[in-house]
Order: structure tokens, then sequence, then C-alpha cells
């Protein structure tokens, strides 16, 4: 069997959920022992250490509409037996049997976050998906319960595999390695840090938690507490730097921008507390990365997030700055506390991994290519 795969998420340099997603899935598919063919597709040649050398690769440059121009017409003509499309959109034309991942449908929950053109398209594409792929996998049972609710998905053609985190994810104990790397982020030798990493969007929840900051290390002035919020500034993160100046409390919060993949197990292990306080996520794969390195993980009880973060983690409602503000000093300052989570979250780790993923959705592939 030929299984297709749409690789061009996997090219991005700067990797968020969907792109890292698509990369350690395809790797994780090319590990496996399995007598199918995996061919790629991407727009441009990756570099030479992106994927593992047992892929075939199929270079179809383009840049705009690649999916729909290039992507959907070549395999129209040159068909594999399925199809995989891990990052939201198939092409309008294309094979007939095709399996797509739907990450989330945050949009529908916050539709005033996208420019009116992009959110029309993400509602006719994935409405579309509900409709005609052969199968559809959800990041999580979450997901799956949004498409059937909202788009009259049918149950029986959608398949919940769950991401993993990256397996080089590993607390750092080297105190010279923190205190150097932390040093660049402007965090003092003294001070203890909340810590958050992703996209700096509306339904990220962060001008509560800066609310929730404020009043925890007015609470507890002798933690010395500062906050990270690590991530692509864009127009979100201009305001709320302006939103923090406002406060008074700018010497106190560090906007490092996006962290280089070989510095932030150094980053996520150093901080006192990982704060998760989105309104949705499909996923949430930073209460994962969290875990991995050890850090107590303090998760807003929203969406998909209890479903993956297990009994790793200690919840509030993301609405309630208090709650959250209640909750945060209490991982700051019970011991007892962030021993249970660092050990509960050591074992809901064990639900995860990319061989497991890649199993699950090798399955779904091959059940995908012997429909009729």
């Amino acid at each position: 069997m030929i299984i297709g795969i749409d690789a061009s998420r996997a090219l991005v340099a700067r990797r968020t959920g969907t792109e890292r997603y698509s990369l350690e899935l395809i790797n994780a598919l090319l590990d496996l022992s399995s007598e199918h063919a995996i061919r790629l597709y991407v727009p441009r040649r990756p570099p030479i250490d992106l994927f593992r050398d047992n892929a075939e690769i199929v270079i179809l440059p383009g840049k705009r509409l690649w999916t729909h121009m290039k992507l959907g017409p070549y395999t129209r003509r040159h068909p594999p037996d399925v199809l995989f499309v891990p990052s939201h959109v198939l092409p309008i034309v294309g094979p007939k049997r095709t399996v797509v991942t739907v990450h989330d449908l945050g949009y529908e929950y916050f539709p005033d976050a996208h420019p009116a053109n992009e959110l029309r398209y993400l509602r006719w594409s994935t409405k579309r998906h509900a409709r005609v792929a052969t199968r559809i996998i959800a990041d999580s049972h979450a997901t799956k319960e949004d498409l059937m609710r909202l788009y009259g998905a049918d149950p029986d053609r959608i398949r919940v595999v769950y991401l993993a985190p990256d397996p080089e994810l590993k607390p750092v104990r080297d105190k010279i390695k923190l205190s150097l790397t932390l040093a660049q982020f402007g965090i003092p030798g003294y001070a203890k840090y909340l810590l958050h990493v992703g996209a700096m969007r509306p339904r990220k929840n962060l001008d509560r938690l800066i609310e929730a900051f404020a009043i925890v290390r007015e609470r507890r002035p002798e933690q010395k507490l500062h906050l990270m919020l690590a991530g692509d500034l864009a127009s979100e993160g201009h305001r709320l730097r302006e939103k923090v100046k406002a406060m008074g409390i700018l010497e106190f919060v560090r906007f490092p921008g996006f962290i280089l993949p070989h510095q932030i197990a150094t980053v996520y292990s150093g901080a006192t507390a990982y704060v998760l306080p989105s309104l949705f996520e499909g996923f949430g794969l930073p209460a994962l990365e969290a875990q991995a390195c050890e850090t107590p993980l303090v998760c807003s009880n929203s969406s998909s997030l209890p479903e993956i973060a297990g009994e790793g983690a200690v919840y509030f409602d993301p609405l309630s700055v208090e709650e959250m503000a209640d909750v945060i000093e209490r991982a700051l300052v019970d011991k007892d506390l962030r021993a249970e989570l660092i050990a509960k979250g050591r074992e809901n780790l064990t639900r995860f991994s990319w061989e497991r993923s890649a199993r699950e959705t090798l399955a779904v592939l091959e059940e995908a290519a012997q429909t009729a």
C-alpha cells in the first residue's frame, strides 16, 4: 500500500503545535516496521535531515493555494492508496480515499479572533471534511464532540488519536545551565517564575493570567515572583506588554518571544509552575511538556485540558481571576501539592508517545484504504 502524506507543514522553521505534530508523526510513521510505502508531498526540497531516509519525497513547487493547486491535482492523477493530510485542509480535487486531522474548532468559539475571509474558509473546509473525508482524526474526544455537535460529523468516521511531547524533553537539573539560560531572558537568579509558552491569542486568556500573577505577587512578596510569557508577540503580545506596563509590573514580566528548541527544556525546568489558562484548547500540548520537565502544572478546566492533563494538574475556572490566583498560590507554596503534581504528571505521560500515535494513525490509514 502507498500512503501519501501532505508534509508541507513540517517544513515550517518555527513550528507551533500543528507543524510539530506533522513532523513528529511523519517520522514516527517512518520508524514503524511496516510493509507500506510512504510518499511525502512537499512544496520545496526539505532539509536533508528533516525526515527519516526511508521516505519517497515528491516535490511539487508552489506557494499560494498549494494544497488545492498542486497537491490535489497531482494526487488525483497519481493517486496513493490513501492520502493523509495532518493539518486540517483536504484538497478540493484529489484521490478517493482521504484521512484528515482536525486539531480543534476554536474559531467557532472565538470567531472574532479571525479575519472574515479566514473564518469563512475554516468553516467551509472543516464542514467539507466532515462530509467527504473517508476518516477524520481528532486530537481529543473534546474535538470529536465538537465535530459531531457543530458540523454533524458521523462519529463512525472519527478516530481519536492523541499527540505526544518530544521524547527528548527531560528535566534539566544543571544549575549552571539553568542560571545562564534564564539570565538571557532576564530572570534573576534569586527569583521564581511562572511560565506560559504559546501563541498570544485571545483564547489563551493571558489577560487574566497577568491579573492573577499580580494578585499572587502582592500576596507573596517574599517569593520575588516573575512571569514569563514566551511566544510570538505579534499584535496581541504588544498589547499585553502595554497592559503590564499600565499595571506597573513590567519589570517582573518577561516577553522573550520564540524560545529556541535547545532552550525549551531549560525554560520549562526552571519554572516554579507552568500555568495553562486557556479558554479553549483542542489538545494542549504544553500541559504534557510541563509534565515531561517535572514542572508543577496549574491548568484551566476548559475543553480538552482535563482529558489530556489528567490527574497531573491542579485546575481552576479560567474565567475567575481570583480562583486562578488561589490555585497558583497553592502550587507556589504547598510542597506536598507540588510533589504530588510532579508524580502524577509523570504517571499521566505514560498514556502518550509518538510511537503509539503513529500505530493508531496507521490503523486509521489502513482502514480508510480498504473502504469501498
